[in-house]
């Protein structure tokens, strides 16, 4: 963008740390993104809604806010709604969609009304997580599966279960962080990432990121502390699959009504190469491990012109733009 353009982005505050158990990550990520945008000559300030008030955003006359906040109160619609209220516009998807796509379960239920394929699940509610019931989630299932809390990101909460035994455990780590536990089959494979920047039919796919973590081990620790995952980009999948999680990611933005920009994680099964949708992440992580920059980067987009990018996207929903 010119000097002019970026001046007519405004004052502008980047939402980062908040409240949530991803609260350490999203700092990560703010600290980075606000650096970004001071070195393009943005007037960019940093804001924790943990610490201030958010309506101190408009009592400082600030114009348009970048979230790099995540988990809840920052990708869940709470903040966006705020924000709607505040009418100071802001980067991502707005209150529905944010609120639909932070809830695994919801997501699940609308791309699966609308043809999408995602891994089958069975949802504890928190009435329903009796020994016998945990325990007949297998038989459902079959093993491995995954557990995890249907409302937490970056592999928070989650557990692979190898066996019966495993699972009153596993559901109680869950329950610690969501009274509804999200139980899902295993898929046996590779797993890769999908970023997408637009909206609407506007909206583009940028390419694959094929991860390879230790022993398959893609978690908390790996994923942002260690430098033992190895990330692929260009991916080396077929020219063929990469198209198709390319097709696979921006139907299931478009199905949850997501904008700005966002993140679909993805398994292709071993035995068939088929893919399946995990999840679809509305304010994707922007540190140094993370994979929408590494994308952006194999098309000659730096980290910093992306971070003007999507700051520039920012919207209201009362726009129009949803």
């Amino acid at each position: 963008m010119s000097v002019s353009n970026i001046q007519q982005l405004g004052k502008v505050a980047v939402l980062f740390g908040g409240t949530s158990a991803e609260r350490e990550i999203s700092i990560l990520s703010g600290t980075g993104v606000l650096e970004a945008l001071r070195s393009r000559g943005v007037d960019a300030h940093a804001f924790d809604p943990a610490e201030r008030d958010l309506v101190e955003l408009k009592r400082e006359g600030f114009a348009r806010c970048f979230i790099a906040l995540h988990g809840r109160h920052g990708e869940d619609g709470t903040v966006q709604g705020a924000l709607e209220l505040l009418g100071i516009p802001y980067t991502g998807s707005g209150v529905m969609a944010s609120s639909v796509a932070m809830d695994k379960v919801m997501t699940k239920r609308l791309w699966l009304a609308d043809g999408l394929p995602t891994p089958k699940y069975v949802r504890l509610a928190a009435d329903q997580q009796s020994r016998e019931q945990i325990r007949a989630v297998p038989d459902v299932l079959g093993l491995p599966l995954i557990v995890k809390p249907p409302r937490e990101g970056s592999s928070i909460g989650v557990t692979k279960v190898a066996g019966y035994s495993e699972m009153q455990d596993a559901v109680a780590l869950s329950a610690k962080y969501d009274a509804d536990v999200l139980c899902e089959e295993f898929i046996e494979g590779e797993e890769v990432t999908c970023a997408v920047l637009g909206h609407g039919l506007d909206a583009v796919a940028l390419p694959v990121v094929r991860i390879a973590a230790p022993a398959g081990a893609y978690d908390y620790q790996n994923k942002y502390f260690t430098d033992d995952v190895k990330y692929h980009c260009p991916s080396g999948l077929p020219e063929v699959e990469e198209k198709e999680i390319q097709r696979l990611t921006l139907a299931a933005y478009r199905t949850l009504g997501c904008r700005g920009w966002g993140r679909s994680d993805v398994m292709i099964r071993a035995s068939d190469r088929k893919p399946f949708l995990l999840e679809l992440n509305t304010s994707p992580g922007m540190t140094t491990h993370s994979l929408v920059p590494m994308s952006a980067r194999a098309i000659g987009i730096a980290y910093e012109d992306l971070c003007v990018r999507v700051l520039a996207s920012a919207a209201l929903d009362s726009e129009g733009k949803v």
